[in-house]
């Protein structure tokens, strides 16, 4: 990484710190967190200072934002930040939910999270699964933040289990000196391998879709999924012949399609996508 683009992620995350209002930091600490001398730190709050942030080095304080930083940069620090460290490109409806939901508390949380992924570090985090479903304290290894459905996520390791969290959803991030064994890049990508969208796993269904010439046209020039082969008939249709993680996501998004959109195989898939359609019907 470009020496500017470092500055950058050193500052971002110098206030995604001071504005976790459990933790407090002077100059001195700060220089020892990021592995540079003092002077670097004084440096990095004068230039955030010129960016509009209200950051200043107070006796008996520490490191404090005396005045709120604007939602629509806290936005933008994101955005910059997690162009830093995350791979996936970045949708702004994905950074709009987490901020309009966390507000400041975004930033803290994704920029504690990322330096535990790259310390190796667990974290201890609380969820909002549902309304009704609080989990409390809950201990993992923070692998990857990925962006699936319009949602920031965190995949993790807890219980020896893969799991995701939705980052709207985490409402306090305990950053902890307990260390993991970190998944590799390859593992990672085989749980993502045959995702439709969010779902992670290594099971596979092997899957035949036919898509009427209105969907076909619309559909071609897409990758649905990176495994998918395509045999275009006469008629102008196509089938499309995949292997997924999860029916229960690919029949969803058959059943919002419509009309045009149909299951060949498997009969299991079949079924699901007969089962949600009724659902839906109710509703009327």
């Amino acid at each position: 990484m470009h020496l500017d683009l470092i500055k950058i992620k050193r500052q971002i995350e110098i206030l995604g710190l001071v504005l976790n209002s459990n933790s407090k930091f002077d100059t001195f600490d700060l220089a020892e967190i990021f592995n540079c001398d003092e002077i670097t730190i004084k440096r990095d709050l004068s230039e955030l200072r010129k960016n509009g942030v209200d950051i200043h080095s107070r006796k008996n304080k520490g490191v404090v934002v005396e005045s709120n930083v604007s939602l629509h940069k806290i936005k933008d620090f994101i955005l910059q930040y997690l162009g830093f460290c995350v791979t996936n490109s970045t949708l702004d409806k994905a950074t709009n939910l987490i901020v309009k939901k966390l507000n400041h508390t975004a930033l803290s949380n994704i920029v504690s999270i990322q330096r535990c992924i790259e310390k190796k570090c667990k974290i201890i985090i609380d969820y909002d699964k549902t309304e009704l479903i609080k989990e409390k304290n809950l201990l993992v290894s923070p692998l990857l933040i990925f962006k699936a459905d319009n949602y920031w996520r965190l995949l993790c390791i807890h219980e020896n289990s893969y799991r995701q969290f939705i980052l709207n959803k985490i409402n306090s991030v305990k950053p902890t000196s307990e260390k993991f064994h970190p998944t590799s890049q390859d593992e990672i990508a085989e749980l993502f391998k045959n995702s439709f969208r969010s779902w992670i796993g290594k099971e596979q269904y092997h899957v035949r879709i036919r898509f009427s010439k209105t969907w076909a046209e619309r559909l071609k020039p897409n990758l649905l999924m990176e495994s998918q082969k395509i045999k275009e008939n006469s008629d102008g249709s196509m089938i499309i012949e995949t292997t997924v993680n999860s029916l229960n996501e690919i029949a969803a998004w058959i059943v919002s399609r419509g009309y045009g959109v149909k299951v060949i195989e498997p009969p299991e898939l079949k079924k699901l996508v007969i089962q949600l359609a009724k659902a839906a019907l109710k509703n009327y």
